[in-house]
């Protein structure tokens, strides 16, 4: 099938799951919280040009109030996934349940996203946030957005105040290099969910805070935060959770929806790989074959000295029709390899993750669960699991590591 053929092929699908596949929400979809009053943008990292849209994009956002005089990227890169604006629907008003309660319906290999704050430990499976993409929350005190793109197997989650605003997010229905651009319902400007930057409107230039967060299993989460909660499927709409939207997509073979970039040639466009952001605009990736064939990798970038974890047990949320019966794809953590002013380096050992200095052992949380150093953890790296032409489209300086 041709790239264009393709493309069409996905527009349908998106058309059809933004619509939730033809089902209504069994309630009225939860409503947003009363919007706290406007404050002043942090001032923008470039300055803004200052020309309209094109007709084009006019015609898909006319009811808009964005401020399309303001923006850091060129209008042709922003290209419509198909739904509306919010026809993914966000989430605004998220319950949780126990773990023992989420046993019932979420198998123990399944990918969740994974955020802890003030002792506030909380999942988001991806059987839920694949078809709604962003979750507005409150975690340990902290406004935060949990945001997913499965075109580019992104999960990041952000501090969703700024400049003394909260601010609550949607889905903008526009793709830019594939990726999931959001929309604040404070400004409507437009936020480019792969950098957490705003990228239109009148936050142009603002820059999200990001926060530590990780994919991993449902088995992972449970074991170590037993009394963590976890997203409830009770979201008041109607959608087959447990069932991959995507089915098939994250084949290695496979082109990516509505980019239209230049492939990176260094690695397969859909490659899994363990990216980090580091001081200096040191920008790495680690490919996940590589990483899962030694499990864990002691690396040093410059000044800044980190190790890489690798646990098998996580399924794709991406490849298989049913999640649960996913590809075990594993999961990832990424930390300075320091505790209490002691530097450690790490191996793969029959047994688990272990230290060289004190023969500790360690889950891919970076706790150390066994030996002398247990209750301890490892200080984490901000990192994220991204598919290849994802990553190097928005960080073409990217280092890949090479094993030696």
């Amino acid at each position: 099938m041709s790239r264009i053929a393709r493309h069409l092929a996905w527009l349908v699908f998106l058309l059809v799951v933004g619509c939730g596949a033809g089902i209504s929400p069994t309630t009225a979809p939860p409503t947003s919280p009363n919007p706290p009053p406007a404050a002043t943008p942090t001032a923008p990292r470039n300055t803004p040009a200052r020309d309209a849209p094109p007709e084009s994009l006019k015609a898909i956002t006319r009811d808009w109030q964005t401020d399309w005089s303001r923006h850091t990227i060129d209008y042709s890169e922003l290209l419509s996934g198909g739904p509306p604006r919010d026809g993914i629907p966000p989430l605004d008003q998220p319950a949780f349940v126990t773990t023992e309660d989420a046993a019932a319906w979420l198998a123990g290999n399944e990918p969740i996203i994974l955020f802890v704050h003030n002792d506030d430990a909380r999942a988001y499976p991806l059987q839920i946030l694949t078809w709604h993409e962003i979750v507005n929350d409150t975690v340990g005190g902290l406004p935060v957005v949990v945001t997913f793109c499965p075109l580019c197997n992104s999960a990041v989650v952000f501090e969703r105040q700024i400049a003394g605003m909260e601010m609550t997010f949607g889905t903008s229905g526009l793709l830019r290099n594939s990726d999931l651009v959001m929309w604040d319902r404070q400004t409507e400007s437009l936020w480019q969910q792969f950098t957490g930057e705003g990228i239109v409107g009148e936050m142009t230039g603002a820059q999200l805070t990001f926060l530590p967060s990780a994919i991993i299993s449902f088995a992972d989460f449970r074991a170590a935060y037993p009394q963590g909660r976890i997203l409830s499927r009770e979201t008041g709409y109607s959608r087959r959770y447990g069932q991959n939207p995507y089915a098939g997509y994250d084949r290695i073979d496979q082109n990516p929806f509505l980019f239209t970039g230049e492939y990176d040639e260094r690695l397969p466009a859909m490659a899994r790989v363990v990216t980090v952001a580091l001081p200096g605009d040191v920008f790495v990736a680690y490919p996940l074959d590589v990483l899962r064939e030694i499990g864990v990798i002691n690396d040093q970038q410059g000044e800044q000295d980190l190790v890489v974890f690798y646990n098998g047990g996580t399924s794709s949320a991406l490849g298989a029709a049913i999640i649960a019966e996913g590809e075990d794809v594993g999961a990832t953590g990424v930390f300075a390899p320091h505790v209490n002013g002691r530097k450690l380096t790490f191996q793969q050992q029959a047994g688990g993750i272990v230290d060289d200095q004190t023969g500790s052992t360690w889950n891919v949380l970076g706790q150390a669960t066994g030996g002398p150093l247990m209750g301890e953890a490892l200080p984490p790296i901000i990192h994220a699991d991204h598919f290849w032409f994802a990553w190097a489209a928005f960080r073409p300086d990217t280092l890949i590591y090479r094993p030696d």
